[in-house]
């Protein structure tokens, strides 16, 4: 009781203090809520950014740096050693890179989402970056816009010399009593499904791009002998996988192509892996939750860089570091397949600013 009243005589004393500061030097809450830390003396003002260009690695970023006059640097703490500044033009399109692999995705763009030298509130993402393809959806060149971000990380995994004898694979979801068995999404990052109107958008913008190739690739694509693998390289949409793990070969992918269309039941198509998007997006779905963006704003480009599995003939392992000419032109493509949409939003960025035109 005795410090009961003590603390009670405290707490008055501290009011009157206060009341009496408050009379001589006015209500500093008030104060400053009258002077925004965007307008106070010396405070740095935010870049309204139209479009955002999401990176993983340098090859994937010089491609944009030229073309759009990507010529003004913003440092932000925080993002990758390699790549500390984000590029901007005069168009108000920006482009950052941030290292291979979900923790340097994740890291680097809540960086830039929280770092308050953005306004986001307005922003479209582009996520753009190359990957492997599987030879039984498209080839290597093609440009691919995805509905589903599928996590091939999240799982249990028993070696195949030891999975159950009935199993086709030993890669099996968190909670699931086995491969076929759908799992609980209790980490809530193993799927997401995209805005399906910007999807729409970016397949009809980019439809008719002029995708590159070369005759290397060419020559490559005639080992195999699937039609969508010794097709021209092509703008389509199917889904894609993603995971730290750099794996290749026949088996691997046939779990990739089950896994993800249990996951989004049978809804999504597999066709490119890749070692970031889940980690990307979830890193913008937590900028979105603060209200510092729009997730209906977001869209995954992946072009073709190598297949995921050997041709007939070929080991897996030598599958895995073939020289298929496919890492040029799917770079290439990156900007040729990407920048209809990113054009179409600047040039027209009335309509845009509020939302994603009808057609």
């Amino acid at each position: 009781m005795a410090v009961s009243r003590r603390v009670t005589r405290l707490c008055s004393r501290a009011a009157c203090i206060a009341l009496a500061a408050t009379a001589l030097f006015g209500c500093a809450s008030d104060a400053n809520r009258s002077a925004p830390p965007s307008t106070a003396p010396g405070a740095q003002q935010q870049v309204a950014v139209k479009v955002l260009i999401i990176s993983m690695f340098k090859p994937e970023a010089q491609v944009w740096l030229e073309p759009l006059k990507l010529n003004r640097e913003i440092k932000v703490p925080g993002l990758s050693a390699d790549d500390p500044a984000v590029r901007c033009n005069a168009d108000s399109v920006c482009q950052v890179t941030t290292g291979m692999g979900h923790t340097n995705a994740a890291a680097s763009i809540t960086a830039l989402v929280f770092s308050g030298k953005f306004d986001l509130s307005k922003t479209y993402f582009l996520v753009a970056g190359i990957a492997g393809v599987d030879p039984n959806v498209s080839t290597i060149g093609s440009a691919t816009w995805a509905r589903y971000l599928v996590d091939f990380g999240i799982a249990h995994e028993i070696d195949a010399r030891e999975m159950p004898s009935t199993w086709r694979s030993g890669y099996f979801g968190i909670g699931a009593k086995d491969p076929d068995s759908k799992p609980k999404f209790e980490y809530r990052t193993e799927v997401f499904r995209l805005d399906e109107k910007l999807l729409q958008k970016a397949l009809k913008l980019s439809a008719n791009a002029p995708l590159a190739d070369n005759d290397k690739a060419r020559a490559y694509r005639a080992r195999y002998p699937q039609p969508t693998a010794k097709a021209r390289p092509s703008v389509l949409q199917c889904d894609t996988a993603a995971g730290d793990t750099y794996w290749h070969g026949k088996y691997l992918g046939e779990t990739a192509t089950r896994w993800v269309s249990l996951v989004t039941d049978g809804q999504g198509k597999y066709c490119t892996t890749q070692q970031e998007d889940n980690a990307t997006y979830e890193a913008l779905k937590r900028g979105a939750s603060a209200g510092l963006l729009d997730l209906r704003r977001v869209a995954v480009l992946r072009t073709a860089s190598n297949f995921d599995r050997p041709h007939p003939g070929q080991t897996a392992y030598a599958s895995l570091s073939a020289e298929s000419g496919g890492f040029p032109i799917s770079t290439a493509n990156l900007l040729i397949a990407g920048r209809p949409l990113v054009d179409a939003i600047v040039s027209n960025w009335s309509a845009w600013r509020t939302g994603i035109p009808a057609d």
